[in-house]
């Protein structure tokens, strides 16, 4: 039996000899290789290795004789017995056959590598990254070691890291016999991320389990600091199908602080070769990762999962000196790939109170509790159903993490630790909030919600919510299609799990409002602004080359995540509809807007966009809607123009739309229209010569129909969008297109709030019907029931 294999004489099937993370390095050092994966190589001790170092020096009967009757929940003695077995350890000497053949083993590494290379010794537990379990972060990794003394020494520290407090009590816990684990220790070529970059990547969506993109998070130094949660990382999204295609992929960038990143001290003394040290202002606010660095990561990561044939979770590091991209481990994903597809899970808040904190909502579910805010000292105080709130939480902790109602972190993102195991462990945190461990109170009641999209938040008080299941595969046969109102991308992964035929509003001007945030002429005119507003601009696109790249590129990224996660079906994206009170709310807005009396009927949709102040930025929209269809491929994008008061208008806008690259009916391009004025609906025959059909805003519809101001509360009683009149200007605009041939949907907020409205819409043949993601359900089911009752 031997004591080391070398990584290139390793694949998948030796996990019983070197654990489940080496057998995946040797598997992809020997396969993958081939795809273009830069994978540093190296060597590992054996499973059988370990056995006998235990076995010969006494040791597995003085642990087995330690862990026999130990209560794990007891934390104090966990503690104990954990210190003890690892010290023992520590001081044991290796049998004279293994540190001759480690000896060896490192001399032809150093040879092939160079005398100045530097290694990480990682540990790999038989037991470890199965696709049932995950022991995430749980053994020890050393980084940076040279010299033999030291990598002998690392070694020892790792085999006694599988008796980490967290480890045992894991072991316990998830039903493995501890006798039953043994451990490997890698011996792997660093790749120089301390000049570079660092991150973890997931071959699907982590919070919802979408398939179809690669996520990945990006930090500057060495990938420990992400996977600690001691920075606020890059976050970028890939779409799989456009990457295959070759076309420009990525959904979504988002800027992290990166306020700080992990680097070599310059010590080779093992556990103190890594620090931490401050990143410079100045690339704080850019980008970690280039766009050809992203593509070619998401690359990576799909020729992985298409050899494992699953999900997968993969360290990735940036070489500083040479430029390169490594894979540094990859295991199986183990809690979206698990969760069942048949049945859909969702928590909505019914009531809230005042938000004390804001960060990264990792799961969506809702959780409510105590705050308990804990040291390692007073770990034994944590109760059942309590919020753990911590500045980062440590492997040290996931005893008592499992008690937790929530989790809740100062630092760290979306593959830090408290995210990874407050996935596995079904609970919901908010990472990253910055200030939860300064705001929030000992003691304390709050509602943890991660249910309302990329945004988590803390709230004051034990607030009301509840949970709705619904079965994805006994939704019964209905005649009309049933789509949804979204109005951020942050959900639309999630939202893409309901039952649906696709988005029939993506309004426009929310992906602004939350991408941009800044008036766009203010963009396009930055050079104009005061200092003050130049400098709070800048500083808010720093990640972008120019002004009008932020706009043009934010917005399709708001764009595309909808239409990829909703692929095949179709997305309507409504061009933006601000009225001018919403545009002068915006950064530098206030300049560039009129002061109406009447917002509602005034400036905006189709007169906005042919207003020569307005028809540059109406000019950045379609650049980036241009590049979602054409560039990226999405081509179930469809186009809506809202607001077209007259004949004169809608011939005007569409041409506006061709001058910019949007030209109806050119690669499948459909282009429809809100109908929403009453004119559009009393000879909607001839707008219908300009579009491809018409979406129902029933809100203006029924406001300029009835001659009441919706936003007025003193007339707000009047409003029903099924009024006899309003009704007959519906009949009118459904029938329009019946007899045409094009399509007609509704898109406004009545039939998600009056079944019955929906009901009469079906009886008038109506296509579709667009309904905000929480009545989808119950409405379709309602339709499906009269049809029933119907054909009885």
């Amino acid at each position: 039996m031997s004591n080391i294999e070398w990584f290139a004489d390793l694949g998948i099937d030796d996990v019983e000899s070197v654990g489940g993370k080496n057998a995946s390095l040797g598997e992809m050092v020997q396969h993958l290789a081939k795809a273009g994966v830069n994978v540093p190589t190296g060597f590992a001790t054996t499973a059988d290795a370990y056995r006998r170092f235990l076995v010969d020096t006494g040791l597995k009967d003085e642990i087995d004789g330690l862990l026999a009757d130990l209560d794990v929940d007891d934390v104090r003695e966990l503690a104990r017995v954990g210190a003890k077995i690892r010290g023992d350890i520590e001081e044991q000497d290796f049998p004279a056959d293994l540190e001759a053949d480690i000896r060896s083993a490192y001399e032809k590494l150093t040879a092939e590598q160079g005398k100045d290379a530097t290694f990480a010794v990682r540990s790999s537990a038989t037991a470890e990254d199965l696709p049932d379990a995950s022991f995430a972060g749980q053994q020890e990794t050393f980084l940076n070691i040279s010299g033999i003394d030291n990598i002998l020494h690392a070694i020892k520290l790792v085999f006694a890291s599988l008796y980490n407090d967290r480890a045992i009590a894991y072991r316990v816990h998830a039903g493995y016999d501890h006798s039953l684990v043994a451990l490997s220790a890698g011996i792997q070529r660093m790749v120089r991320s301390d000049i570079g970059a660092s991150g973890v990547m997931f071959t699907m969506d982590t919070e919802s389990g979408f398939r179809d993109a690669v996520f990945i998070t990006s930090s500057y130094g060495l990938g420990e600091a992400v996977v600690q949660g001691a920075v606020n990382p890059d976050e970028f999204y890939v779409y799989k199908p456009a990457l295959k295609q070759d076309r420009p992929a990525i959904l979504k960038r988002g800027v992290g602080s990166k306020t700080t990143k992990m680097v070599y001290t310059g010590d080779d003394t093992v556990g103190e070769t890594i620090h931490f040290v401050p990143v410079e202002p100045e690339d704080q606010g850019r980008l970690s990762l280039t766009d050809d660095e992203v593509t070619e990561l998401a690359k990576y990561a799909v020729a992985i999962e298409e050899h494992y044939g699953r999900p997968m979770d993969i360290e990735w590091g940036k070489d500083g000196s040479d430029g390169k991209l490594y894979i540094l481990q990859a295991r199986p994903e183990t809690v979206q790939s698990r969760a069942s597809s048949s049945t859909l899970k969702r928590y909505v808040m019914k009531e809230r109170g005042p938000v004390l904190v804001e960060g990264r909502a990792i799961g969506q579910k809702i959780g409510a509790g105590k705050v308990r805010k804990l040291t390692l000292e007073t770990m034994h105080e944590f109760e059942q159903g309590d919020v753990l709130v911590a500045g980062i939480t440590d492997p040290d902790w996931e005893p008592i993490m499992k008690r937790a109602s929530a989790i809740v972190t100062d630092l760290g993102g979306r593959t830090s630790h408290a995210a990874i195991i407050s996935r596995e462990l079904g609970i919901p945190a908010v990472v990253g909030t910055g200030t939860a461990t300064k705001d929030l109170t000992d003691g304390q009641e709050v509602t943890v919600s991660c249910a309302e999209g990329d945004a988590g938040f803390v709230y004051e008080g034990l607030r009301e919510f509840e949970v709705k299941e619904t079965e994805l595969d006994k939704m019964p046969d209905i005649p009309t299609k049933i789509m949804m109102n979204v109005g951020t991308p942050d959900q639309a992964f999630e939202f893409s799990r309901l039952p649906n035929k696709g988005i029939g509003l993506a309004r426009l001007e929310f992906i602004i409002n939350r991408q941009i945030g800044i008036h766009p002429k203010a963009l396009l005119e930055l050079d104009d602004q005061t200092p003050e507003l130049q400098e709070q601009i800048r500083s808010l696109i720093s990640a972008y080359d120019t002004p009008r790249d932020f706009f043009v590129e934010r917005v399709a990224e708001g764009v595309a995540s909808l239409a990829a996660a909703f692929a095949p079906e179709p997305v309507i994206v409504r061009m933006s509809d601000f009225k001018s009170n919403e545009y002068a709310g915006m950064i530098g807005g206030e300049r560039y807007e009129p002061d109406e009396e009447n917002p509602m009927i005034g400036y905006r949709g189709a007169s906005r966009y042919l207003s020569a102040d307005f028809e540059d930025c109406f000019a950045m929209e379609c650049e980036a809607l241009r590049f979602v269809r054409e560039e990226m491929g999405l081509t179930n994008v469809r186009i809506m123009i809202p607001f077209v008061r007259t004949i004169e208008e809608a011939k005007g806008v569409t041409e506006l739309l061709a001058k910019y690259g949007l030209k109806r009916g050119e690669n499948g391009l459909q282009v429809v229209m809100m109908c929403e004025v009453p004119s559009n609906a009393v000879i909607a025959d001839q707008f219908l010569k300009y579009f491809d059909g018409f979406s129902i805003g029933s809100n203006d519809m029924t406001q300029l129909t009835l001659g009441l101001d919706r936003d007025s509360g003193l007339v707000a009683g009047g409003f029903d969008e099924r009024d006899p009149a309003v009704k007959a200007m519906l009949t009118l605009a459904i029938t329009a297109c019946k007899e045409q041939g094009k399509y007609v949907g509704i898109c406004g907020q009545g039939p998600s709030d009056h079944p019955d409205l929906a009901e009469w819409l079906v009886d008038q043949g109506i296509e579709s019907i667009s309904l905000n993601p929480d009545t989808v359900v119950e409405t379709w089911l309602r339709i499906a029931k009269r049809g029933e009752k119907a054909g009885a």
